[in-house]
């Protein structure tokens, strides 16, 4: 089986090394007060911003995931994908949430809603309970990353594949409490650049391997039995390997995932690098240098996919192998839950002689070279997608670059970790222990606080990790249940003068308990049926709640409208403003509303794009190409163009009522 050279593991030490340096130097100036700590003192550069998020969005499990479906369908797997990895909640942040949370002044989501609801009794629970919800799903992603992670180790190193992953969260754990917001984002430019220089070397070694665009299409035909690989338009039937049937109607599950991201955006914005930003204007920049970074992810993705069709046609001539292989799994292993198949393969590759039977059966079936073939086989008898991606490293890369495509891969589950775990230990500090048990707590005492939170979300999110099953099915239930629940509450407060306190309050109970109940009692719900059922039962549940109880104050509601200046149902608001400055509102709204649509043209294009270039596919390289010059026309003319001037950038900030 093929190990990492010592040049590999000289590059892994020194990223490890130089990534703790790195935290020890910031640990200072990180410790200065909250803000500094998880915020950077609202003083770092949008394009530093634009880079650690995208880096935050481009982590290894994701990675990993979206090549799976690339492997089994092409381009067409961007529109799967559409659920979350396509990032379509961006053009939102771009055009207004971003700037209208920014304006706030506020550290944290949860902080957010005591400005938007006052202080009231249901403001103060619903600060709580946003807190309480926003850890709960980053607690879940965490679950989600630390399962991909363990996949993609499983691979690499002679042990067990969790107690690696330990090990690599205990280092984001120490880093991350080290050196904070400063620390996040230095080290994410650092591995930004380590990202997109691998997207380059993979996408050159793959175009290396690329034969023209029929010969690819054959071959993956032969491979994934899908003879439409190479197509780029969702079709509304689509071939699915075993285990992931449920993806066939393609275009309906595209449409549904749009919706899904259109709902979504609305009510989004309330993350740290937007509460940081230094105006408006540089909300809007750092999320289109977002939008543009992460375009370097498809090409590294349907890169290691092609180079999957090719390993996959090199290891398993006969698809049959595959069943008698894992046959002889679960004959030795009768009650292995999917969940710990890996970890039950990973084993067997790396200990043979402690199952000396198994091992000669193995053998016997696929060869000398069974050890690299195994971890490649699924519960279900097929190929496991979301195994391409590590098995294309060890494979298929040489030593030495096998190192740096590892660091980069490592690199973008450390950014996500991290800046995953610094906006919820900030909501665990700031908004219950600071807000609820210690009001007077010393900046030493909320610094060791926030520690002792990082460690305590680590090590809840690892222990949902290591009983995790199929990371598709884990991001599916987070990304189309989970927070679908929490909808409602994240869109109305926005948009609606009488989304009160109680209604979000309810709304986010109600959604959320209904999607883990989901889970519990309905785990074989489909993803499209998640988001209706889930979406209605926020949406009633909040406006029902809200209508049940007394409005929000109307000095709160005033201070908040005239400092955001959102635009949706504010009628007695609205009325109230000088005829100068509701012309004034109209006409950003209706720049920012119209901008939408374009951006996410846009962006969808560049992302096919890329792909198609890999791919060599040039006719619909060009045909997208027109689409990507009208989104580009209209993103000049509705968003660009009425950007806040660098010598005016936005509004200051609220002064907190």
């Amino acid at each position: 089986m093929p190990s990492l050279s010592t040049a590999d593991l000289i590059i892994i030490g020194g990223y490890f090394l130089v990534t703790l340096v790195v935290g020890v130097i910031m640990t200072r100036k990180a410790s200065q007060n909250l803000d500094e700590y998880f915020l950077g003192g609202r003083s770092l550069p949008w394009y530093l911003l634009g880079m650690a998020g995208m880096v935050s969005w481009f982590d290894l499990t994701g990675t990993m995931m979206i090549t799976s479906f690339l492997y089994m369908l092409g381009p067409r797997g961007l529109f799967i994908e559409f659920r979350g990895g396509v990032a379509l909640i961006l053009p939102f942040m771009m055009a207004f949430t971003a700037k209208w949370h920014r304006r706030s002044g506020c550290m944290t989501a949860a902080e957010w809603m005591t400005y938007r609801f006052g202080h009231s009794r249901a403001a103060n629970w619903m600060r709580l309970l946003t807190a309480l919800m926003y850890i709960v799903l980053s607690i879940g992603m965490l679950a989600y990353l630390i399962r991909g992670t363990s996949l993609f180790v499983g691979l690499f190193v002679p042990y067990p594949p969790m107690l690696v992953t330990a090990i690599l969260i205990a280092i984001c754990a120490i880093y991350t409490m080290l050196s904070g917001f400063y620390g996040v984002v230095l080290t994410d430019l650092v591995q930004g650049l380590i990202i997109i220089a691998a997207a380059f070397l993979i996408g050159f070694i793959a175009w290396q391997a690329t034969p023209d665009l029929a010969a690819l299409n054959a071959l993956a035909e032969r491979v994934t039995g899908n003879a439409s690989w190479t197509s780029s338009v969702p079709h509304v039937h689509t071939t699915m390997p075993r285990g992931y049937e449920m993806y066939e109607t393609l275009l309906k599950f595209a449409m549904f995932y749009l919706l899904r991201n259109v709902i979504g955006g609305l009510g989004t914005g309330a993350e740290s690098r937007y509460f940081g930003a230094r105006s408006d204007r540089e909300c809007g920049l750092q999320s289109m240098m977002q939008g543009l970074l992460i375009a370097f992810r498809w090409p590294l993705m349907v890169s290691f996919a092609v180079l999957g069709l090719f390993l996959v046609d090199r290891f398993f001539p006969q698809a049959e192998t595959l069943e008698a292989a894992a046959a002889v799994i679960h004959r030795h292993y009768p009650d292995t839950p999917p969940a710990y198949w890996h970890d039950v393969t990973s084993d067997i590759v790396h200990r043979p002689e402690a199952v000396p039977a198994v091992a000669a059966e193995l053998a016997a079936l696929l060869g000398p070279n069974w050890q690299d073939k195994l971890p490649m086989v699924s519960v279900h008898g097929t190929i496991n997608p979301e195994q391409i991606l590590p098995a294309v490293l060890i494979n298929s890369v040489p030593a030495g670059l096998r190192g740096f495509f590892l660091v980069a891969m490592l690199a973008a589950m450390m950014s996500t970790l991290t800046g995953t775990v610094n906006q919820a230990a900030a909501m665990m500090v700031r908004d219950i222990y600071q807000d609820r048990l210690r009001p007077a707590a010393g900046n030493r005492e909320l610094l060791f606080a926030s520690y002792g939170s990082a460690i305590f979300i680590l090590a809840v999110g690892f222990w949902m990790g290591v009983n995790a099953g199929s990371i598709n099915d884990l991001w599916g239930w987070l990304s189309m249940s989970l927070t679908a629940g929490m909808f409602a509450p994240q869109v109305l407060r926005l948009y609606w003068w009488r989304c009160n306190g109680w209604g979000v309050v309810g709304g986010t109970a109600i959604g959320v308990l209904g999607a883990i109940l989901q889970r519990i009692f309905a785990p074989g719900l489909v993803e499209w049926q998640q988001l209706l059922v889930m979406s209605a039962l926020s949406f009633a549940s909040t406006i029902i709640c809200s209508l049940l109880t007394a409005p929000t104050a109307p000095e709160t509601l005033r201070h908040f409208y005239r400092t955001t200046r959102p635009f949706g149902v504010w009628g007695p608001l609205r009325a109230e403003l000088p005829e100068a400055e509701r012309a004034a509102n109209d006409r950003e709204h209706r720049n920012d509303l119209l901008s939408i649509p374009f951006i996410m043209l846009a962006q969808v294009a560049l992302f096919l794009m890329t792909m198609q270039f890999m791919i060599r596919s040039w006719t619909a390289f060009a045909w997208t190409a027109v689409l990507l010059v009208i989104g580009l026309a209209g993103t000049y003319r509705f968003w660009w163009k009425n950007l806040a001037p660098a010598d005016n950038p936005g509004t200051e900030l609220a002064e907190k009522s």
